[in-house]
């Protein structure tokens, strides 16, 4: 694998995407019985590294959790190839668990669904509800938890497995400052032992803090990539426009902030 404007020769690919597009159909309001087609990514090409941390900027419906959930193997992409390490695990406000279920039962069969021996998950338990910190709530229904109670439980049960490839859409959110310090030192420590850290967040300042490198996605393609730091301001500067109904200013930012992006070059040996 080659990139044409890479200078990272020394460092080690985790996750690489070439020429990725995702085309959704929807129902067409102009065609009685027809289908039209929505693209929600259009020609991604991006690499991410060992030992990263990778903060997504974007609007609402700009593509992040569709690129997350395509990393991932959630879903297949329209065209495209994707390779990974190894097998990211996908963390979202949404854990896939049994809501009529405890907490403390559903930490035991989200362990074994991610191919935990019964022996490993009862030595990781303890350390999950130390990290989940939701109290008598564990012996609880999950259907009767917060949204911010069973993220931070799925969120726990995740990093159980100490994937190489962790990926965070917009979990941390809804967590107090407590659990979001204890779940930074977690994902540090991943970082720390070479693994890479994909974030998605509507906080520039949680992405600025946690992360090294910005990624900025607008409306289904990357447009800027860089300094975590960098990236953020021109963002922040974007959505500040935009809220003041400052349009044209808006799309002066975003056609500057293109110009200034080039797309890497990706070929598979």
């Amino acid at each position: 694998m080659s990139q044409s404007n890479s200078n990272d020769s020394a460092m080690v690919p985790s996750i690489v995407l070439q020429n990725i597009t995702m085309d959704y159909p929807v129902k067409s309001e102009e065609k009685r019985f027809g289908w039209d087609t929505v693209r929600a990514l259009d020609g991604i090409n991006l690499v991410m590294y060992e030992g990263q941390s990778v903060g997504f900027f974007g609007q609402n419906g700009s593509g992040k959790s569709t690129m997350m959930r395509i990393i991932a193997g959630a879903e297949r992409p329209s065209s495209g190839e994707v390779r990974v390490k190894s097998q990211p695990t996908l963390m979202g406000v949404r854990a896939a668990l049994q809501p009529r279920l405890s907490g403390a039962k559903n930490i035991r069969i989200g362990c074994l669904a991610m191919g935990m021996t019964p022996e490993e998950t009862e030595a990781a338990f303890p350390g999950i509800i130390e990290l989940a910190d939701i109290g008598d709530a564990i012996d609880r229904p999950m259907n009767t938890y917060s949204s911010g109670q069973g993220a931070r439980l799925g969120f726990s049960i995740g990093l159980a497995t100490n994937p190489e490839i962790l990926i965070v859409d917009e979990t941390l959110s809804t967590g107090d400052a407590a659990f979001a310090q204890r779940a930074e030192a977690k994902m540090q420590a991943l970082i720390d032992s070479a693994g890479t850290v994909l974030l998605v967040s509507h906080s520039p300042k949680q992405l600025e803090a946690m992360c090294d490198r910005g990624v900025w996605i607008h409306e289904g393609k990357i447009i800027a990539d860089g300094d975590v730091e960098g990236v953020s301001a021109k963002y922040q500067e974007w959505v500040k426009l935009k809220g003041a109904n400052d349009f044209a200013a808006a799309d002066e930012v975003i056609e500057q902030v293109r110009l200034g992006y080039s797309s890497p070059n990706i070929v598979f040996k």
